[in-house]
């Protein structure tokens, strides 16, 4: 779910975010979108820097881990979309409704339907760093309402820049289809300009009627948003690992250490937990570690040099 990023450029490391925009000359430094700017900037740097977002950027993203990602933002975007629902009409927050152009949760649902089916409901579950996430803005929602302009601008603003750069990225990484089905969270059908759209939604914030508390408060709470992002792409990554070691431990079959296991015709049988054989390559890979083979392979090979250079002596 690393969308809440800025704007973007090609790299030869991979892609590369960038927060900053063009200047615009009709902001004051205590209008809220320069203070949100300045005020995670240090936090943006930290979340587009975490190993999940890193990897993701240089396409080494497995389409499970995508998935799981995906499960993430329709648990985060289902809280968020239903607290701004019920503040649309709330001075706070209501300028900044745009539920056409912006809300994503049937883009999502869509998303998990391609990847798990129609069925998609009773296979995900909401993880724990996303009950987190989720816990916080159905409290902002209900109790202080004018705080979901942080989240808000933190997950939509950077759906609409960097959130463009993961979506040519995971299409190119997965293999997806040209018609972006599985990507369609990243496509704003209804917004034909992202950059004035984006000055719009900035302009309607700086509108807003807040003090300097509530805007300091705004500030905190989008930086909290960050956090709550950076857990969530950290909880990702360590499932990522773990999702590799059982690979390397046997848990699937693999060919050369980065193959696709899936390759490997007994990796249905593992798959439904069916008991028998092991995979071949596995077998052979582990019986080839063991001292004695190791010796009598390496005097087969001086024996069959030998043989190769009477040969052609």
């Amino acid at each position: 779910m690393p969308s809440a990023m800025g704007g973007a450029e090609g790299g030869e490391e991979g892609e590369i975010l960038r927060y900053e925009e063009a200047e615009d000359d009709s902001v004051s430094p205590t209008d809220l979108s320069e203070l949100l700017k300045e005020g995670t900037r240090e936090s943006h740097d930290r979340a587009e820097n975490t190993q999940f977002v890193k990897d993701f950027l240089k396409g080494r993203i497995k389409k499970e881990l995508f998935k799981l990602a995906t499960v993430a933002l329709y648990f985060t975007y289902s809280a968020l979309e239903e607290e701004m629902d019920r503040n649309k009409d709330n001075p706070v927050f209501a300028p900044l409704y745009f539920p056409l152009e912006l809300h994503r949760k049937e883009a999502l649902v869509k998303d998990l339907t391609y990847f798990y089916g129609e069925d998609w409901k009773e296979k995900i579950q909401c993880s724990e760093a996303t009950q987190h996430y989720v816990d916080r803005i159905h409290h902002v929602g209900q109790h202080e309402p004018e705080l979901l302009v942080a989240h808000a601008y933190t997950r939509y603003m950077g759906d609409l820049s960097g959130g463009q750069v993961l979506k040519k990225v995971a299409q190119r990484a997965l293999k997806l289809p040209s018609t972006e089905e599985g990507i369609q969270f990243y496509t704003f059908d209804n917004v034909s300009n992202a950059q004035q759209f984006k000055q719009l939604y900035r302009a309607r914030m700086n509108a807003l009627d807040l003090d300097k508390n509530a805007k300091e408060r705004i500030v905190e709470e989008a930086n909290q948003a960050f956090r709550f992002n950076m857990q969530v792409f950290d909880e990702l990554d360590k499932i990522g690992k773990s999702l590799a070691e059982a690979a390397q431990d046997g848990g699937f079959p693999v060919h050369d250490g980065k193959g696709d296991p899936r390759k490997c015709p007994y990796y249905a049988n593992r798959l439904a937990g069916e008991t028998g054989p092991g995979c071949p390559y596995q077998a052979a890979a582990a019986l080839a570690k063991q001292p004695l083979v190791q010796l009598i392979l390496a005097a087969c090979v001086a024996v069959a040099a030998g043989a190769a250079a009477w040969y052609v002596m």
